[in-house]
């Protein structure tokens, strides 16, 4: 099964795994797109946990389609990890793909549900019509440490559409993001717009963000990075915020 690290997939993975035991294995993605710490946090709970892994190396920015950012972004990137996840599948005997998307998910824009559809994809946790609230409940009830994670989404979705995407900005995003977060904020996206860095932060965090100290820091730390202007959502993180342009 797809294994990013996040809170669903987490949670998933654990079921499967009490389950099946060896008979499966868990499948991260390794690209630019995906933050590292997250890559880092799957390897470590596979091995805590015995769990069988596997590691893809994809290389998402060597697609055209992809990097030209076009609004179905998601179906193009979902088709080709996918495509090799089940590639993998069939060399190691496994039938059956699976991955961690939620009922909620449908609630936006995500072109990539189509892709999964098409590969035969079983969605566990949405055949089981599971929201991202009964998630956190189940996966605190396991004792599991991700049950109060906040959500995340491959740093391509901090682009805006037709924006190409890019390794060095991918980077500066990622870094501006870990940086704001080891500040103390659990919820944080930096959306991209050509050198601009647009902040979210949960909205009961944005009177910690404009602290002067806090303030200062953020704007030498990213300007460091690349960014020219850094600014700040006032309306805070919200999920899909680079799709209120196309929906």
């Amino acid at each position: 099964m797809a294994f990013s690290g996040g809170l669903d997939s987490t949670f998933l993975l654990n079921v499967v795994h009490n389950t099946l035991k060896d008979n499966m294995t868990a499948v991260t993605f390794n690209s630019p797109i995906f933050p590292r710490e997250e890559n880092i946090f799957t390897l470590e709970f596979c091995k805590k946990n015995g769990i069988n892994h596997n590691i893809i190396n994809i290389d998402i920015l060597g697609n055209t389609e992809f990097v030209s950012n076009k609004i179905d972004r998601c179906y193009t990137c979902k088709r080709i990890l996918f495509e090799n996840c089940l590639k993998l599948g069939e060399k190691l005997g496994i039938t059956t793909v699976c991955e961690g998307s939620v009922l909620d998910d449908y609630d936006d824009y995500r072109p990539g549900m189509k892709a999964i559809k098409e590969l035969g994809v079983k969605s566990p946790l949405i055949e089981a019509r599971l929201l991202k609230e009964d998630i956190r409940f189940l996966s605190k009830d396991m004792g599991l440490s991700t049950w109060d994670k906040p959500s995340m989404a491959c740093l391509a979705s901090r682009f805006p559409y037709n924006m190409k995407i890019n390794e060095k900005q991918l980077k500066m995003v990622e870094e501006a993001e870990l940086f704001i977060m080891k500040l103390g904020f659990s919820c944080v996206r930096v959306r991209l717009h050509d050198d601009i860095a647009r902040i979210e932060v949960s909205p009961e965090d944005i009177t910690k963000i404009t602290a002067p100290d806090l303030r200062e820091e953020i704007d030498n730390k990213l300007s460091q990075l690349g960014f020219t202007y850094i600014t700040l959502d006032l309306k805070g993180y919200h999920t899909g915020s680079m799709n209120l342009t196309i929906i």
